[in-house]
This record gives C-alpha cells, structure tokens and sequence, in this order.
C-alpha cells in the first residue's frame, strides 16, 4: 500500500511539474532586452508610414487595427515618407515598405534603432521577390509577416522560434502554416502592458515626420547588419545587432523557405 501511495505521489507531482513547466512556456517573457519607446503617457500613437502597394494597403490597415487593441498602444497608418526601394528610416516613427528587394533569402524584415533602452526609429520591408510567387502571395503569409515585423518594433521578441511545432495563435510563433498564426494574441498585450508599465520623462514618439539619422541598413548587403546574436530552429540568424555612433540597430528576419 506504501509503495503504490508513493507511485501515486511521485505520479501527481509529475503531471504538476509538467503542467507549470507548459504553463510558463506559454507566459513566458517575449520582450528584446527592455527596448522601447520613450513617451510619458499612455496610450501612447505611434505612426506607420505607409509605403507600401495598393496590394498591401489592406494587410497594413489590418495589422495597424490589431495591435491599436492594446491598451497601452495605438497605431497610425499615415503618408510614407521614404523611398519603398531603400525604405530609410525616420525619427520618431516606423516607416513600412515593400518592392522587390531581390532573391536574397529574407521574407520580412525589421530594423530598429535604438538609444540606450529607447527606440528612435523603425523600418519594416515585405520582400515581393518571395511574395509574388504562388507560394508566399497567399492573405495568410502576407497578413502573418506584416503582423510580426511590425510587432518588432514596439519591443516585442518572438514567442517561438521554431517551424515545425504546435502554432501559439500569435503572429509572433515562427511557422509554416501561417493561417492560425495571423493576429496577436492575449500574450502579446500582455507583454506589451509589461513594456509599457512605466512611463518616462521624455518622448522618442514624433507626431510629425522628421528626418533620418543617417544609420541606415543595407538589407541586401547582408554583412551590413552587424553580428547575429540568436539562430532559430532551422540553423538560420533570426536576430542581428549593429552598433552605431548614436546606439544600436536591431534587425529581426524572417527567411523564405528554400523548399517553397
């Protein structure tokens, strides 16, 4: 009797430990080392230039009304002011571009820079070279990397980085099927909420289009983009950090399935 009261202790407290060990991968913190916007009330606008094509005006508008949900965050679709084929940065807002950057590996992309722990400026680039082909130029794949680069440049990180599992429900899980992973998910305004607990004495949020500061990334040079600091489970870079004279330029990737 001793032995089987025991085998059931031992029993109960493994399915405990798994249960909390799934509950805090699940909750688990998905920010990138404490960056994020400077602004002294909350919410707080921030401005998406829009740069992009007739054919992506709509995923745009989706995404900007998605993460706008958070109570924390709310979000602009306003004139671009850069050239869609180099996609330069400026101050105080995050510039949204696509073209036909080349076959160069990468799906989506987004740079931020960044002074001490505050973002300054962000870019988000849709490489159409992937997406006209019939693989990628599906609602799902562009809704999902819009969503997730864009989402980098609040702050936040990946909540998976690998392919081939289970999808989290967040267009912040790397996949391979996107049609569940094509909006935020309550983790995500969650984490946003954490980012955006404090408030600071000063603003890196501009209302109105500034200019650029001059460091701007050569994303098909890619020896540009400084060291990788984290691969994902296809062996692939997912994150590079570049210094500058004024900080840091975080670049976050998503590349094309070479098998598409």
């Amino acid at each position: 009797m001793f032995t089987s009261f025991r085998l059931k202790l031992l029993l109960v407290t493994a399915l405990v430990a798994s249960a909390c060990f799934v509950a805090s991968s699940v909750s688990a913190s998905h920010t990138w080392f404490n960056y994020h916007w400077a602004r002294t009330s909350n919410p707080f606008t921030l401005m998406l230039g829009d740069n992009v094509s007739g054919s992506w005006d709509p995923y745009l508008t989706l995404v900007s009304a998605d993460w706008s949900l958070s109570s924390v965050l709310d979000t602009v679709v306003v004139p671009g002011k850069t050239n869609p084929k180099n996609c330069k940065p400026i101050v105080g807002r995050v510039e949204v571009c696509n073209s036909k950057y080349g076959n160069n590996g990468w799906l989506g992309i987004a740079s931020i820079w960044a002074s001490g722990e505050h973002i300054t400026q962000g870019t988000v680039k849709m490489n159409d070279s992937y997406f006209n082909s019939p693989s990628y130029n599906k609602p799902e794949w562009k809704r999902f990397v819009m969503c997730q680069e864009v989402g980098h440049t609040f702050g936040l990180d990946h909540q998976d980085e690998n392919f081939n599992n289970a999808n989290l429900n967040t267009c912040m899980d790397y996949t391979n099927n996107p049609l569940s992973n094509q909006l935020p998910n309550a983790h995500d305004y969650d984490m946003l909420e954490t980012i955006y607990a404090h408030l600071d004495p000063t603003s890196s949020v501009s209302s109105v289009a500034a200019s650029t500061n001059g460091n701007e990334i050569d994303h098909n040079n890619q020896s540009t983009w400084g060291q990788s600091i984290r691969t994902s489970s296809d062996g692939k870079a997912s994150l590079y950090v570049k210094e500058t004279k004024d900080g840091k330029v975080f670049t976050f990737v998503i590349w094309a399935d070479d098998t598409h």
